[in-house]
């Protein structure tokens, strides 16, 4: 079958975006520098996309997966992405000095204004995984106006730690660093019977993450502060509570570690503003395991934020450049 060429122009423009456009940054914010990730620059008045990783991961280990899927990739044509790195996890991290305390949870989400402002972002879109959802979710909070949405993964709104509840789990196990983070990132199912996936991340998290790093990040996790988010009710005090004002999509694996917090996060948000998401055959990981299924809920996601003539502009492209095309070879 022959491919117009306007198409493969399109094709072309993808694979140069996504290969060719990437810029490393280490940014310099109240509470220490921040290694980042960006592709595409800031496209007018569009937010930026900005993600936060979970612990354990990193950028790419936590969204490679997603963002290299197909779907995705024609999302991204349209806005910049701005992949955070939290202090110490990125690869090829060196060790922090002796002494060095590491920030806490909300002082991570105070140092995100820092980046933006640094790579002229006005307001952004942001997708967190567990740890990264909860910043982002504090950032917003914090900054109502620099998001316009939040797409939170495995979040946990909840102040009590999940060190003693997967060391619970862990029994016949030698509980040390690794196997608490595998436990918080999937069920003791996925941990038996996905064994090639639980291999790859087994051997990431234990050779690729600086281990003094990690644990740093995971005692800051350890030790968060419940998010303190209320629903709103009407006439009583949705002009006081303490919540989101962006629309949010909450995301997990229906058996997933952290169905039972999510489900409690989406108990606390405004209904009108919030979508859960439960995607079926999917853990802990669902940016990993089902990418096609989150990148389409994304793309709905975006559209129901008023973008959906983005899409449409790119479908009327390709769909008036494969007329021309038939009516010449005709």
């Amino acid at each position: 079958m022959n491919v117009p060429f306007c198409i493969w122009q399109v094709l072309v423009h993808q694979f140069t975006m996504v290969y060719f456009s990437l810029q490393e940054h280490d940014i310099e914010t109240p509470h220490g520098v921040l290694h980042v990730t960006m592709r595409g620059v800031p496209k007018g008045n569009r937010p930026v996309i900005l993600t936060y990783h979970d612990i354990g991961l990193n950028h790419k280990s936590c969204f490679n997966t997603l963002f290299n899927y197909e779907d995705m990739q024609e999302i991204t044509q349209h806005f910049a992405v701005v992949h955070v790195d939290a202090p110490g996890q990125q690869e090829g991290a060196p060790p922090f000095p002796s002494g060095y305390r590491y920030p806490t949870m909300d002082e991570l989400a105070e140092m995100l204004p820092s980046v933006m402002t640094q790579l002229k972002v006005n307001s952004v879109i942001g997708i967190g995984v567990g740890a990264g959802a909860y910043i982002l979710t504090r950032f917003a909070l914090n900054n109502p106006t620099l998001v316009e949405g939040l797409v939170l993964i495995n979040i946990d709104p909840c102040a009590e730690g999940w060190i003693d509840w997967a060391a619970s789990k862990l029994s016949g196990w030698t509980s040390n660093l690794v196997d608490i983070v595998m436990a918080h990132h999937f069920s003791t199912d996925e941990l038996t019977e996905n064994q090639e996936l639980i291999q790859t991340y087994r051997l990431h998290i234990a050779q690729d993450i600086n281990q003094d790093n990690l644990a740093l990040f995971c005692g800051s996790y350890q030790y968060r502060r419940d998010l303190e988010i209320e629903r709103p009710i009407v006439g009583l005090n949705e002009d006081t509570v303490n919540t989101l004002t962006c629309p949010a999509l909450l995301v997990v694996g229906d058996t997933s570690p952290a169905v039972e917090a999510v489900v409690e996060c989406n108990s606390r948000l405004n209904p009108t503003k919030t979508t859960l998401l439960k995607m079926a055959d999917c853990g802990g990981l669902p940016q990993v395991v089902q990418p096609g299924k989150l990148a389409e809920a994304f793309k709905y996601f975006v559209q129901g934020m008023g973008y959906s003539n983005l899409f449409l502009q790119r479908l009327k492209t390709i769909l008036t450049c494969t007329k021309h095309t038939l009516i010449r070879e005709s």
